[in-house]
């Protein structure tokens, strides 16, 4: 125990005077000693710069990467701007940037984040382009909807056409102002278009007569329905269950008589549908209570 303990000493003793010896030699520039920490200096300095510079050079990669992508989606934007009836040109505030980085030499620190700069830049730049232009496309899908171009009847065919036709209880010619779609009683009557019903009445002549208005003087007109599901003030969706087919009022058989009014002239009422046969078709929306009170007519 005596002889381990001593070796334990002598080991501490010459551990602690290696270690005075060599921090005094390299602060007294000991020639031996002086050289030894250079050595190891040198070499944790070329570490330390190493391994910067690979991180330097993974993020010059990844940087050049985006500026790819940006220019990309810049021209992207451009394109999809042009829809959207926007001038890229109007946002000149910020200078479009962009391009592949090209490395013709190691990358310092500061280049690096004077190239994210004006990344950042460039970025801020087309997300006002891109906010300026959903709003715009926006409005435009807004306006699409308000205009009639959904079916009003999927459960049927159509029978008369807008314009000249012998009228079927007089036997002599009449202009008909809409389209008469031909169905069973009880098929689903649904809005061309999103709007607001202005009339809910029965009609000597259209019967149970629905009108809702589109904005832009614009009106749909639904007659001889059996029953109703709106009233006056409601908001209808496109392609909402506003009443039934049925053979109420000036009526020869179960149909809907259906048109469209521009300023309070009848329009032909197949333009805008055929305008609306390549838009995608709007589900029916359900009501969760039936027909709504005071609404019914038979």
């Amino acid at each position: 125990m005596a002889l381990m303990g001593l070796s334990l000493a002598l080991m501490l003793m010459s551990a602690g005077l290696y270690h005075w010896v060599f921090l005094k030699g390299a602060r007294e520039g000991w020639p031996v000693i002086g050289t030894l920490v250079r050595l190891v200096v040198k070499d944790e300095f070329e570490q330390r710069d190493r391994f910067m510079r690979e991180n330097l050079d993974a993020m010059a990669r990844k940087l050049g990467e985006m500026q790819a992508k940006l220019v990309q989606l810049e021209s992207l934007g451009e394109r999809v701007s042009g829809l959207a009836g926007i001038n890229p040109a109007e946002f000149k505030g910020t200078p479009h940037q962009g391009g592949a980085l090209v490395e013709g030499r190691p990358l310092s620190l500061e280049e690096l984040q004077a190239t994210l700069a004006d990344l950042e830049k460039s970025t801020g730049h087309s997300n006002d382009l891109m906010t300026v232009m959903e709003s715009r496309l926006f409005d435009q899908r807004i306006k699409n909807m308000m205009v009639p171009t959904q079916q009003p009847v999927k459960e049927g065919h159509l029978g008369s056409n807008f314009g000249w036709r012998i009228d079927p209880f007089t036997g002599r010619s009449a202009l008909h102002t809409g389209l008469d779609f031909q169905a069973d009683p009880g098929a689903a009557i649904l809005a061309a278009a999103g709007g607001i019903v202005v009339t809910q009445e029965v009609h000597p002549a259209y019967g149970n007569l629905i009108e809702i208005d589109h904005g832009n003087d614009l009106i749909t007109r639904y007659a001889h329905a059996s029953r109703i599901y709106v009233k006056k003030g409601d908001l209808i969706k496109r392609g909402q269950k506003i009443a039934e087919v049925g053979t109420t009022g000036r009526s020869t058989g179960p149909h809907l008589h259906f048109e469209v009014l521009v300023q309070s002239v009848p329009q032909d009422p197949q333009k805008f549908l055929s305008a609306g046969s390549n838009l995608p078709v709007i589900q029916t929306a359900k009501l969760g209570n039936g027909p709504q009170q005071g609404a019914t007519r038979r």
